[in-house]
This record gives C-alpha cells, sequence and structure tokens, in this order.
C-alpha cells in the first residue's frame, strides 16, 4: 500500500462516519415526537440514557484515566452543559408548535448567534465579509419562516415556534463560546458532564408522573440516549480526527436534508416555493461564514475548526472538536 493511499482511506471512512452521523441526527425530531412525552420530560431521559452510553463507553476507552479537567475547565463545561441542555428543550417544543423542517433550518441559524456573541463577548471584529452573510442568513430566515399575516395577529403557536428555535440556536451559540474554551479534554468526557448536570438541572422541569403513561415511547426516548447522545457522538469525534474542516461543514447539511425527508415521509410535511428559497440561503451563508467565502474569490483563507459549527447542531454536540480535545479519541 502507499503512502498516499493511507491518509485517503482514513479520510474516507471519516466521511462515512459523519454522513451515518448527520443521518442519526435526522431523526431526532421524529423520536421526539413519536415518544409522547413534553419537551422537558424527552430532554430529561435523554440525559440519562446518554449519560449512562457515554460513561460506558469512556470507561471502556480508558478515557477516565488522565482526564485532563481542572476545576476551570469543569466549571466551563458545566456552564455549557446548562445552555446545551436547554437549548435541546427549546428546540423540541419548536418542533410541536411549527414542524421538524421548519424548526431544524431555523435552528441552523446558530453559526451567526456564534459570530454575534464572539463580537459581543470577546470584541471579535465582524468584518464585511461577515456582515454580508449575516444578511443573506437573515433573508433565508424571513423566506423560511413563511409568516403570514394571520400569523400576526392574535395568539400564534407558530409565532411562538419559530422563537423557540431562534432561542435554542442563540443558547447553542452561548454553549459554543463557552465549551470551545474547554481544551486538552476529550470531547466524549465534556459531553458526558453536560448530560450529567442535565439530569439534577432539568428535574424541576420534568412531570415524572406523566412517564408511566408512556407505554412505547420509552423505547424511543431510550433510542435518544443511546443512539442520539451516544452512538451519534461517538461517530462524530471520530469523524472529527479525520476530515478537513471544510468537509466538516459541507457533510454537516445532511442532517437538515435528512430532517427534511423525515419530516416529508412520515408527517406529510413540505416545504412551501418560498421556504424552498430560503433554504439554500441559509445553507450558502452558513457554509460562506465557515469557510470564509469572499465575493469574486474562488477560495477563502483556509479553514479552521469554526467550520465544524453547523455539524453540532441541535442533536449533536455540546462540544466542540478543539484540536487538543480531540486527540485521541475515539476511533
Amino acid at each position: 500500500m502507499s503512502t498516499s493511499e493511507a491518509p485517503a482511506r482514513r479520510e474516507t471512512r471519516g466521511a462515512v462516519e459523519l454522513t451515518a452521523a448527520m443521518l442519526l441526527s435526522g431523526t431526532i425530531g421524529v423520536f421526539v415526537v413519536e415518544s409522547g412525552a413534553s419537551p422537558f420530560n424527552v430532554v430529561f431521559y435523554r440525559c440519562v440514557f446518554g449519560a449512562l452510553f457515554l460513561g460506558v463507553y469512556c470507561a471502556l476507552r480508558g478515557f477516565f484515566r488522565n482526564h485532563g479537567f481542572t476545576a476551570r475547565k469543569l466549571a466551563l463545561a458545566a456552564a455549557g452543559g446548562v445552555f446545551i441542555v436547554f437549548n435541546w428543550a427549546f428546540l423540541f417544543e419548536a418542533y410541536g408548535r411549527t414542524s421538524i423542517s421548519v424548526a431544524t433550518v431555523v435552528y441552523h441559524t446558530q453559526p451567526f448567534f456564534v459570530v454575534l456573541l464572539g463580537a459581543l463577548f470577546f470584541k471579535d471584529r465582524i468584518t464585511r465579509q461577515k456582515a454580508g452573510w449575516l444578511l443573506v442568513a437573515f433573508l433565508g430566515l424571513v423566506l423560511v419562516a413563511g409568516v403570514s399575516a394571520s400569523d400576526l395577529s392574535g395568539d400564534s403557536a407558530y409565532l411562538v415556534g419559530l422563537g423557540y428555535a431562534l432561542l435554542a440556536a442563540l443558547f447553542y451559540g452561548l454553549s459554543t463560546i463557552i465549551t470551545k474554551r474547554v481544551t486538552g479534554v476529550r470531547p466524549h468526557l465534556v459531553a458526558l458532564v453536560q448530560v450529567l448536570l442535565g439530569i439534577p438541572l432539568l428535574l424541576p422541569f420534568t412531570r415524572l408522573g406523566q412517564s408511566a403513561h408512556l407505554g412505547t415511547g420509552w423505547a424511543w426516548l431510550a433510542g435518544l440516549g443511546f443512539l442520539h447522545t451516544g452512538v451519534m457522538y461517538a461517530l462524530m469525534y471520530s469523524s472529527y480526527q479525520k476530515l478537513p474542516t471544510s468537509k466538516i461543514a459541507v457533510l454537516a447539511f445532511v442532517y437538515p436534508a435528512a430532517a427534511l425527508i423525515c419530516d416529508w415521509a412520515v408527517y406529510g410535511h413540505h416545504v412551501t416555493w418560498t421556504q424552498a428559497l430560503g433554504i439554500p440561503l441559509i445553507v450558502a451563508a452558513s457554509l460562506g461564514t465557515n469557510l470564509g467565502w469572499r465575493p469574486g474569490r474562488r477560495g477563502g483563507p483556509a479553514p479552521t475548526a469554526a467550520a465544524a459549527s453547523t455539524a453540532l447542531a441541535a442533536p449533536a454536540a455540546a462540544v466542540r472538536p478543539e484540536a487538543k480535545a480531540g486527540r485521541g479519541a475515539a476511533g
């Protein structure tokens, strides 16, 4: 085998892993709806089952040895966890008030909240290039939202649902700018800390009495924990070591595409022509922001770890694949 074949094969494996993870992400909405549980109950049990899987996985892989946590890093991981678990709750609430398709696409405005929050808290400069992509994303959001005159009058569940999706994106952005500062720790361990924190954090909002009547809903909740918070995380973190950030950013959009297909196939929901015009605007703006695209240039500057931001949207994860954090992770 030539020396050039091994990296190519490794990258192909990473692409398969990330594609599988994003396809799993696209089914999250179906699992949430079919569970029959309230959004906070769903997130609570996702944390319970996810913590079980990640705890066993980390133990089997020996990740607890030389974990790299300090008091400061543990505090940052926990702070990020507060935002990530409530981000899930708001997103799941948006599913029922809008649709899986609309909520997922609106939620994918989260890279722009990361840009805005970076400017607010860390004085990061918003260049004309980034401002242009923010404008494109906003236009796409207006089209995807599909707000009509009737939605603006009276009590509109649809508008509230859009608000929840945007709030989820904002909370995801807050989790991102906090958790990305946790370096030198395996991302699996950071995710484990965050789902463990979610259990006592969400308990006051959880109606445990409703759990006795879930029936087959328990299978869907267990799936959210084991598949979407365990297997999916392991696939993603493994793929991040094998792929350039440009491919991560592109493959991340398998997730919303899969979510739209699932929403149509299972519930018969479909986007309107107006919404269909807005989706590629959000996609292009997200890629342009993450990959540094500039008008009139065939390529932007070398992509950085920020290019993975969209991959971690709703389901995915609580953490960023920083170079130090991901070193030596699964796979």
